[in-house]
């Protein structure tokens, strides 16, 4: 499966796991990379350079093939140099920037040799990255788990927006959790794709607790809803009544100082880390209505792979073989 993204990030499938504060790490990374797409490893929740150097020499301990370290940049409260500076001595194949202007990143890489990806829910922003010096957009949904684009734009809708409006190849994000979700983003015109929640349920996402991992499974593509939408910054989460009850205070006015507590990253880890559902919140994108299992992510890549062919013959005798000539 050779696309232009597999090509720069030398890898076998164009497969990229997301960021996933609190659970990207070492094993769930080196995982995806050894199944064939590119693992990373977040450096907001490592937070510091010690950390960041440790996870990052552990990842090729577990893994000979490339791999790339995430900076959400609006997580790092823009303190985020010095583990930059770690992720360049340490000279990893690839970051990834979400969250906030790349521009920094890029004035400080310019001249390493090291691959980007830049995560974006508009055409402005794929534009603005590509004039940067990305080497490739990932475009995120509305139906994406976590942080997300103030306009509601579909993936269906954004992805061929997207493609249409840069030169440089781009991924598609958000609602993808299988091999037909991988065959329809290369449809539209992505050359690979950006998954989350589902490798949250998978069993080398060691950090994520088992009942958020059940959670994930047993819900429906309804279950879930978005906060902070009246903080400018909407993420989608699965739907409990801790998240009800921080959307029914948003409703009613509640500004960030009333709220920040209830999101904040140790509310996320209640739900993540310790399962208690009662004090926190977990991420989750409407994917979750097509994950029914926690298999390894080997498996995983298995199945959509052997989907994605399938859903190829599929099309082909719809169409026709004269079509192809």
């Amino acid at each position: 499966m050779e696309t232009r993204v597999t090509e720069i990030f030398g890898i076998k499938y164009p497969i990229v796991q997301g960021g996933l504060a609190y659970l990207a790490y070492a094993e769930l990374a080196a995982a995806v990379s050894n199944a064939g797409g590119l693992g990373q490893i977040t450096a907001a929740t490592l937070r510091s350079p010690e950390k960041l150097r440790e996870e990052i020499r552990k990842v090729r301990t577990l893994t000979n093939k490339p791999f790339a370290v995430n900076f959400a940049i609006a997580r790092h409260d823009g303190q985020y140099e010095d583990l930059l500076e770690v992720a360049i001595k340490e000279k990893v194949p690839a970051i990834s920037i979400t969250g906030a202007n790349p521009q920094p990143i890029f004035e400080r890489i310019k001249g390493e040799n090291i691959r980007t990806l830049v995560l974006v829910a508009g055409v402005r922003q794929a534009q603005k990255a590509e004039k940067l010096g990305a080497d490739a957009i990932m475009a995120v949904g509305q139906e994406g788990g976590g942080h997300l684009g103030r306009d509601d734009i579909s993936t269906i809708v954004l992805t061929p927006r997207v493609v249409d409006s840069v030169s440089i190849p781009v991924l598609a994000s958000g609602g993808i959790g299988d091999g037909r979700g991988l065959l329809a983003a290369l449809a539209l015109g992505a050359e690979g794709i950006e998954m989350g929640t589902r490798f949250i349920a998978t069993r080398e996402c060691i950090h994520a607790n088992e009942k958020y991992k059940q959670a994930i499974v047993s819900a429906k593509e309804t279950d879930t809803v978005v906060i902070k939408r009246t903080l400018g910054a909407p993420g989608r989460v699965l739907k409990n009544d801790f998240a009800l009850n921080i959307i029914e205070r948003e409703q009613e006015g509640a500004t960030y100082e009333d709220l920040k507590d209830v999101i904040s990253g140790k509310a996320n880890l209640k739900y993540i880390y310790d399962g208690n559902e009662v004090e926190g919140f977990g991420w989750a994108g409407q994917v979750i209505g097509l994950i029914n299992n926690i298999p390894t992510v080997q498996e995983l890549f298995d199945e959509m792979i052997q989907t994605a062919e399938k859903g190829l013959n599929r099309i082909g005798k719809i169409i026709g073989e004269r079509s192809y000539r």
